[in-house]
């Protein structure tokens, strides 16, 4: 939707969205509105966000000088070391998102948890840049748990997903608690479907201490005690410890440049890093003149995610673990040297061990409020592990599923150390004022979704709406996946060049992108269509 409004709030559930537009229009800022989102996110769409996950927020406030990224990685347990999976390894997804290994303790169950995150960093930006009263963020989530919301098409979807290539499928992930059983499955034990209503009292109640109390009830309280206790009893490797010493991380943002535009981004172990550097190697390639999807234009850009995939797999894991070599990787003469290559048709191979595919549990808001204030958040729970602490009402985070159980690697498993992940929340600014707020869910595919809604904006000057519903494409392994929409022509000249092409059966797909497109007063917000949200304006 295009209009001359002043603020706009665009979420991946009309819940969620219409929530952070009440907010605003109740004298909120963007920062309240994207708290107020990310909340209601985590009780419309428990599987795919909550306050036992991870993520990652930009903040822009001219007003303040502000620009800076919060970043919640949710860090491995204390008690984890690097080795004990390592003989466990079956195999590694396709796409490089994770590992399988035997009984699939990363990946289900107490053992795949990594130390909550996400309240943390909610009650951290409210606190240093919120206007609204704390309690008053958390009502709109409060009162969705409690009277209850219907299950929408995306949720029956992801919830009935039966799993590829050795991961756990979503319906044993409901059913992997008994809280989990009640609140999401039928009385047959199959997940609710479309229009069924989910009510969450002990949820509510969790949030209304958390109301009261901010997060210290939930890392040092009533709260981290039921933790740390069912941790205990269940063979969890969360302790008390972890949840006490858990702190939010503050960054500067991560810069680059295409075609005279600045790019904000996350600093690593996020994805940012691979949007710039796919970038850098796509400005010296002339993509409008190829034509939008074409076959060329396809396997430029699919060679530019091959490479950045392959310097994340080797390079990039948590600075304060390993040493990122953020310089070389973004530097112009690395991007010359991809360039070149692509130019001449070298294929870049992306190694795996066996297959797999991704999970993509994880959501995304953007909020542009009248200010000019700027948020863009991803934020997730990883695989989702299944686990609800009797009478909390929230799963936990699945995030151990993503290390690398190989030790000496980028990737490997330590305690205290946050893993890759792709989200990649970004703002464009275009003469040193944002013209672009974005970000997607969608696990590893999410730089990929990102970059190519960027491109679609920066080079084809789509709308919001036209350049998140576009058809996608993705490489991150030695294959090229496409959505169904990418005609079979353009699919059998790629094969005619020797590539391996994988036809998706869904129209959308490769992440779920939301954004903001800023022309002077004119604010344009895209959903992906491909899931349940919206953009909502507010008239202030």
């Amino acid at each position: 939707m295009s209009n001359n409004r002043k603020a706009i709030v665009v979420t991946a559930q009309p819940e969620a969205t219409e929530a952070g537009a009440d907010i605003l229009a109740a004298g909120g800022n963007a920062v309240d509105a994207a708290i107020a989102v990310a909340l209601v996110q985590g009780v419309v769409d428990p599987l795919m966000a909550g306050i036992a996950g991870f993520g990652s927020m930009g903040l822009y406030m001219p007003g303040t000088g502000q620009h800076k990224y919060f970043d919640f990685h949710a860090p491995a347990p204390g008690s984890t070391r690097p080795e004990m999976w390592e003989h466990l390894v079956e195999s590694e997804a396709r796409d490089g998102y994770g590992f399988i290994l035997k009984d699939r303790v990363n990946d289900i169950g107490y053992q795949s948890i990594c130390v909550p995150a996400s309240l943390k960093a909610y009650f951290h930006a409210h606190q240093r840049h919120g206007v609204l009263p704390w309690a008053e963020i958390v009502q709109p989530a409060i009162e969705w748990a409690e009277k209850g919301w219907a299950v929408r098409p995306h949720v029956h979807y992801f919830w009935s997903d039966e799993g590829q290539m050795g991961r756990v499928p979503t319906p044993e992930r409901i059913a992997y608690s008994a809280s989990g059983r009640a609140l999401y499955c039928r009385e047959d034990g199959s997940p609710k479907r479309v229009g069924d209503i989910v009510i969450n009292r002990d949820l509510g109640n969790t949030l209304r201490l958390i109301a009261a109390g901010g997060s210290d009830v939930f890392y040092t309280g009533e709260i981290a005690e039921l933790i740390a206790a069912d941790m205990q009893a269940h063979g969890g490797l969360i302790s008390k410890t972890d949840l006490k010493n858990y702190k939010v991380l503050e960054s500067s943002p991560l810069w680059g440049k295409y075609r005279g535009f600045k790019v904000s981004t996350n600093q690593p172990p996020g994805g940012g890093i691979m949007l710039l550097e796919m970038l850098n190697i796509l400005e010296h390639f002339d993509l409008r003149g190829m034509g939008h999807n074409s076959p060329e234009y396809i396997r430029v850009v699919a060679e530019a995610m091959k490479r950045a995939t392959v310097d994340k797999d080797q390079h990039v894991g948590d600075p304060a673990f390993y040493d990122v070599p953020v310089a070389r990787l973004l530097s112009k003469e690395h991007a010359e040297t991809a360039a070149d290559e692509i130019r001449r048709g070298h294929k870049a191979s992306v190694a795996r061990i066996n297959n797999g595919f991704p999970s993509k549990d994880t959501t995304q808001v953007c909020v542009v409020d009248a200010d000019g204030n700027c948020v863009t958040m991803t934020h997730s729970l990883g695989m989702p592990s299944g686990v609800i602490t009797d009478g909390l009402g929230f799963m936990y985070n699945g995030c151990m599923g993503v290390f690398d159980p190989r030790p000496g690697r980028a990737g490997s498993l330590a305690p205290g150390k946050a893993r890759f992940s792709s989200i990649c929340p970004s703002i464009v600014f275009k003469d040193e004022k944002p013209c672009l707020v974005i970000g997607a869910p969608g696990a590893t595919q999410i730089a990929m979704g990102v970059l190519q809604a960027c491109l679609n904006v920066l080079d084809f000057d789509m709308s919001m709406t036209e350049a998140v519903s576009a058809a996608r494409f993705s490489a991150t392994s030695d294959a090229i996946d496409l959505s169904n929409r990418v005609p079979y022509a353009t699919e059998r000249s790629l094969a005619a060049q020797g590539y391996q092409t994988i036809r998706s059966p869904y129209p959308f797909g490769f992440a779920a992108v939301h954004g903001v497109r800023i022309d002077g007063d004119r604010l344009d917000g895209g959903a992906d269509p491909g899931h349940d949200g919206n953009a909502i304006t507010v008239a202030l």
